[in-house]
């Protein structure tokens, strides 16, 4: 068989999970996905699948020749789009990733707008609350919140999010407004360690930085769970202005101290940029880019 077939049967077993799978995916029978990853093996003289009646477990040659194979099956894509031009219609797997809470609110949104643009599209969606490495784990289109670290990737600046400390009217009717950072140890805390990973705040203060040492009451692993505590009227906390958005428009929480906020935090879309434009990730990224910076929270 056809080297790049190999490589694509194989690259689908991976990312599918199985054989069957990847047979339904690639329009193939079990058996014949099941020949061609023999075939493969046998080319190259190496064990990439243990196989068992329940498990498919990848060895590690397979783990460092998945990672090749991927870049030659979709730079081979890419070119194909590229020779279709303008007229091309994307179709096939695209994945993205995004934290949990930013990817339920704003990611999964664009998701089912841009699936029902273009249907013979498939999306992959990992929403998981730790930076992803996208060649490692087959993404192709990222939304990270933060500062950037070099790398061969391409980045969009979609928008910024702002680091607020908030709390509820009724919190705030009952024990006062904080005038400066010093007076938090006058309140009470909840800590979110996603965005506060120690007891040491830190704020802007004019041209200069300061921070201030916390004592918190309540500290979680979440933002999620910070926010539902501090709409309860239990204390102050820090977030990020898109997970409590919804909150602010409503009025069920103030923001607070922000005159002492550090510089809001950029939000970007991060691909791996081949040497083609593959239609497939250029229209998903080109969708994600404008739903987002259409988005009120985000600018």
């Amino acid at each position: 068989m056809d080297r790049l077939h190999l490589m694509t049967v194989f690259v689908a077993v991976i990312e599918n999970e199985g054989f069957a799978s990847a047979a339904r995916k690639l329009r193939l029978s079990a058996p014949a996905v099941s020949r061609a990853v023999s075939e493969l093996e046998t080319r190259l003289g190496v064990k990439l699948l243990q196989r068992t009646t329940r498990h498919l477990q990848i060895t590690e040659a397979g783990q460092r020749y998945y990672k090749d194979a991927k870049q030659i099956v979709t730079l081979s894509e890419e070119a194909d789009d590229a020779v279709r031009g303008k007229n091309a219609v994307p179709r096939g797997l695209v994945r993205i990733t995004a934290s949990v809470l930013f990817g339920r609110l704003y990611v999964m949104d664009g998701i089912v707008d841009y699936l029902k643009q273009y249907p013979e599209m498939q999306v992959d969606a990992l929403f998981v609350d730790r930076v992803v490495n996208m060649l490692e784990e087959g993404i192709d289109v990222a939304v990270r919140i933060g500062e950037l670290q070099d790398s061969t990737y391409k980045a969009i600046k979609v928008g910024a999010v702002r680091r607020v400390f908030c709390a509820s009217t009724t919190y705030l009717k009952e024990h006062g407004y904080p005038k400066k950072p010093e007076d938090l140890s006058e309140h009470k805390i909840i800590l979110a360690r996603g965005l506060s990973p120690t007891n040491e705040l830190k704020f802007a203060d004019g041209g200069k930085k300061t921070s201030v040492r916390v004592n918190p009451f309540l500290t979680v692993s979440d933002n999620f769970s910070a926010e539902k505590a501090v709409l309860a009227d239990m204390g102050i906390t820090r977030l990020l202005s898109y997970q409590v958005a919804d909150s602010l428009k409503t009025g069920s929480l103030k923001i607070l101290l922000s005159e002492y906020e550090q510089k809001p935090v950029p939000v970007h879309i991060v691909h791996r940029e081949g040497r083609y434009s593959s239609a497939r990730t250029k229209t998903l990224i080109d969708w994600m880019v404008e739903y987002l910076r259409s988005q009120p929270s985000l600018n």
